[in-house]
C-alpha cells in the first residue's frame, strides 16, 4: 500500500494514481457521500465525462464492472469492487452559492471548496471543475423524471474499488453537506487507501 488516510467529514484528498494502481474509497460509518473528480495526470484537459460514462455504461448509476469515461473516450478507472451498488453521476457537488439557493443558509462549507483546494495543489481551478461522480450517494429519477437526493444505501464498511486505467489525477471531497440527506444529515469520516 502506498497510501492510505483517514479523510475527517469535510476534507478532501487529491494525488496522481499511477496506471495500474487502485484506490479503495471505504465509508467507515455508512450513508457518507464522497464527491470524485478525475483527469488524465499527463493532460488535465482530458477529465472525467458524467454523460459519456452513462451513456457507455447504460446507467445512472455506476457500479462493479463499469468505467469513468473521460470525453475522448478514454478510460480513466474502472470500478474493480463495489459493495453498495449506489454510486450517482448525476446531481453534482455542493457549493456555497447553491447551498444558499436551496436552503437559505450562507457561506456553508462545500464540496465545490474542497475540490478547489485539491485541485490548486496541481494548478488547476475553478474551470476544471465538471459533474462529478458522488460515490454512496443515492438520487433517484421519478416516473415523472424529477430526481431526489435520498438516504445513501451504504453502510458502514462499504468501499468502492477503483483500478487506475492511465496515470489518473484523483480528487475528491468527503462531503460535509448536512442540509440534505446525502450524509444523513451528519457528515463522517473515510478511508482512502491506493495500493
Amino acid at each position: 500500500m502506498t497510501d492510505d488516510h483517514v479523510i475527517p467529514p469535510g476534507g478532501h484528498w487529491a494525488r496522481v494514481v499511477r496506471k495500474g494502481q487502485t484506490v479503495r474509497i471505504v465509508d467507515l460509518e455508512g450513508r457518507q457521500a464522497v464527491d470524485f473528480l478525475c483527469y488524465n495526470a499527463a493532460r488535465p484537459e482530458e477529465r472525467y465525462n458524467a454523460a459519456d460514462t452513462m451513456k457507455l455504461g447504460g446507467s445512472i448509476f455506476l457500479g462493479k464492472g463499469m468505467a469513468l469515461y473521460s470525453g475522448l473516450g478514454n478510460k480513466l478507472f474502472t470500478i474493480v469492487e463495489d459493495t453498495c451498488g449506489y454510486h450517482d453521476t448525476i446531481g453534482g457537488c455542493c457549493s456555497s452559492e447553491i447551498n444558499e439557493l436551496r436552503y437559505s443558509v450562507k457561506n456553508t462549507p462545500n464540496c465545490r471548496d474542497n475540490f478547489l483546494r485539491g485541485l490548486a495543489e496541481f494548478g488547476l481551478g475553478v474551470k476544471d471543475i465538471v459533474t462529478n461522480v458522488n460515490f454512496f450517494m443515492y438520487v433517484p429519477i421519478g416516473p415523472d423524471g424529477r430526481m431526489a437526493i435520498a438516504d445513501g444505501r451504504s453502510k458502514p464498511g462499504d468501499y468502492v474499488e477503483l483500478q487506475a486505467e492511465m496515470d489518473v489525477l484523483a480528487v475528491l471531497s468527503n462531503c460535509p453537506q448536512i442540509y440534505n440527506p446525502a450524509n444523513g444529515y451528519n457528515p463522517t469520516p473515510i478511508r482512502v487507501c491506493v495500493s
